[in-house]
């Protein structure tokens, strides 16, 4: 599974973020050092009302949680013998919303709305803090994704008009109507379509009724990148004088090899 992680600062203290497929966890582990006093996560989790969170937050996101664990777990929630480690929470609830992990970047990770609470222990102000700052990470990223998609669509764009030329003036007969040569190139376009949706633009407007743009307009970044590659490769196999059918296979080759390395570097966005 992919996993990135990024440090965020929260009233001078650096905290971990880890990001993966099932979302975003933070470093209970980091956070801890802007206690003042001894306090362990398992002071916290010993806590009647943090048992009681915990069990309606897995019971809204995890559908494997083991609810007869869990009830054995919060009857004894609160009394002075009660302890609980968060490997041992995990084990016997089967619960995602904590980890106990090892390496670089151990230690206690909670998933983002757990962790916010958990912030209120540490403090009111530095829960307030601890927000805004992952919500700073968020938009930052989300500035970046949205800029890398603008720009590899532009860049689709640009391709384009090379895929287009390299079909004016090897396909398109010299004495031909505008509308006959605006079938070739939609011919073409769809081609490419093919090669990396599996679907032409129509059958993908008919499956969206309702939807703006195009199939393009709805690609995710890394589809973007290899368009941009399939209209540069069908320029040149257009210019070498493939027939279609070959062209279509040896582009669709390529889609689903440059896609597997793609998928292999992290999740792709599909298409909705």
């Amino acid at each position: 599974m992919s996993r990135k992680t990024t440090v965020i600062e929260v009233k001078g203290t650096s905290i971990t973020v880890a990001s993966d497929s099932h979302g975003d966890y933070i470093s209970l582990t980091d956070m801890l050092k802007a206690k003042d006093g001894e306090f362990f996560i398992s002071d916290w989790l010993r806590n009647r009302n943090t048992v009681e969170f915990l069990g309606i937050w897995e019971s809204v996101h995890n559908p494997g949680f083991n609810y007869g664990e869990f009830a054995a777990i919060r009857s004894q929630a609160g009394l002075n013998s009660y302890k609980l480690s968060v490997k041992e929470w995990v084990a016997q609830t089967n619960a995602i919303g904590l980890r106990a992990t090892a390496g670089r970047y151990g230690g206690t990770f909670a998933h983002k709305d757990i962790a916010f609470e958990f912030g209120m222990w540490i403090s009111p102000e530095f829960k307030i803090y601890l927000i805004r700052e992952f919500q700073r990470l968020k938009d930052e990223e989300n500035s970046r994704l949205n800029l890398g998609w603008n720009l590899q669509r532009t860049l689709a764009k640009i391709n384009y008009r090379i895929h287009t030329d390299a079909i004016r003036d090897t396909l398109i007969p010299p004495v031909i109507t505008k509308q006959q040569a605006t079938l070739v190139y939609a011919n073409e376009a769809d081609l490419l379509n093919v090669a990396l949706f599996g679907q032409t633009a129509r059958q993908w407007r008919d499956a969206h009724p309702g939807v703006e743009g195009n199939i393009r307009d709805h690609a995710p970044l890394e589809q973007l990148v290899v368009l941009t590659n399939l209209e540069s490769l069908n320029s040149v196999l257009i210019r070498q004088g493939l027939p279609q059918p070959e062209r279509l296979r040896k582009l669709n080759e390529i889609a689903i090899s440059q896609m597997r390395t793609l998928l292999a570097a992290g999740n792709v966005k599909r298409l909705k």
